[in-house]
């Protein structure tokens, strides 16, 4: 007698009803955490939170035309803090921004009245001056290897003496001459300085150009080749470098978008008010960094959004404004924003913590 096995044929046995078995992998994170993910929530939510609570401290704020001065104000900081920002998402910054500004309308006054020129000239002079400022500042890094905390220092202070010295030397005075009686200035002014009626209420049109270079600045973080090489500079360089992201130009092109910030809000001072200080600009820049960092972007780069940052500057302008219409003491104005810089700083962190945990 033989002995044979024969085997059972294989028989699928479909799996019990009940949860679907998942692995770490694949699970996904609840919505909330993915939420908080995104840099800009948390200023967001303390934006609205300041707003709410000058509504009910500062009853002027809600009149129109209060609300129309704290957007003015917040649009004047958050312009600059949109290429601000962009540079810490690439892992820089700039601490000669401020002063940057004055130089620009320095330059465009000052050249425009004493060679009696058109007031245009001035400003096509301003925008190539203050790109070249910042190509400096990106060209000096990138060579040197050095901190952006050196070089930009060392640029905040030369044109800080630059500013005063020329001024005192070209005019004779601290601050130039008024140009509203100059050719082009009316053109000028309706760019960079005019006002519009919307329900009644003043609105300045710097509060338009901040929110159109905001979406433009989302788009390009977010649908461009050019947003990924920032996100990539600032999260790697070299790492970034390796893949084929052209780190030197991105570096040297976000110092340029901060210089053609400063030449923006320049423009805006020097129509605005017909005459420039030459002493003005001086700790500026700290609250345009400061506004980018509530808005969630890291001083380590690789990490932040533009809308961010516009919710940051708004906070600024709700604050400064708020103070005064509650009729408190304006001396408690930097108290209120160092209160806040520590606040986003620890936001951030347990935003970040809380996000990448699973």
């Amino acid at each position: 007698m033989s002995m044979t096995q024969h085997a059972e044929p294989a028989v699928d046995t479909p799996p019990a009803p009940g949860r679907k078995q998942s692995d770490g992998r694949t699970r996904q994170r609840p919505l909330a955490l993915r939420l908080l993910a995104r840099p800009e929530v948390g200023v967001f939510l303390g934006a609205v939170a300041v707003l709410v609570f000058f509504l009910f401290v500062a009853p002027p704020v809600r009149d129109g035309s209060s609300m129309a001065n704290i957007l003015y104000q917040s649009s004047t900081i958050g312009i600059m803090a949109l290429p601000v920002a962009l540079l810490m998402i690439g892992g820089e910054f700039d601490l000669s921004a401020g002063v940057a500004v004055i130089t620009s309308a320095l330059t465009a006054s000052m050249l425009s009245y004493q060679l009696t020129m058109n007031i245009w000239v001035g400003v096509i002079v301003a925008l190539l001056v203050s790109l070249a400022i910042g190509a400096f500042n990106g060209w000096l890094l990138v060579k040197t290897g050095l901190p952006s905390f050196l070089v930009t220092l060392g640029t905040f202070l030369i044109l800080q003496g630059v500013n005063l010295a020329i001024t005192k030397l070209v005019t004779g005075n601290v601050a130039t001459d008024d140009v509203s009686d100059m050719d082009g200035f009316t053109q000028a002014q309706k760019i960079f300085a005019s006002t519009f009626t919307v329900g009644g209420v003043n609105v300045k049109i710097t509060v338009v150009w901040w929110l159109v270079f905001a979406a433009l600045a989302t788009w390009v973080l977010l649908r461009t080749k050019y947003g990924n090489w920032i996100f990539a500079v600032g999260g790697n360089k070299d790492s970034a470098r390796a893949v084929g992201v052209p780190v030197t130009f991105t570096k040297i092109s976000l110092f340029m978008l901060v210089g053609f910030g400063a030449w923006f809000v320049g423009m805006h001072q020097l129509f605005s008010f017909n005459t420039v200080q030459s002493g003005e600009g001086v700790g500026q820049e700290l609250i345009y960094i400061a506004a980018a960092v509530i808005g969630g972007c890291l001083l380590t780069g690789g990490y932040g959004s533009a809308i961010g940052p516009v919710f940051g500057a708004f906070m600024f302008g709700m604050v400064q404004q708020g103070i005064v219409y509650a009729g408190w003491n304006p001396d408690w104005f930097k108290a209120f924003l160092g209160v806040m810089l520590l606040g986003a700083v620890l936001i951030n962190l347990w935003v970040q913590r809380t996000a990448t945990r699973r």
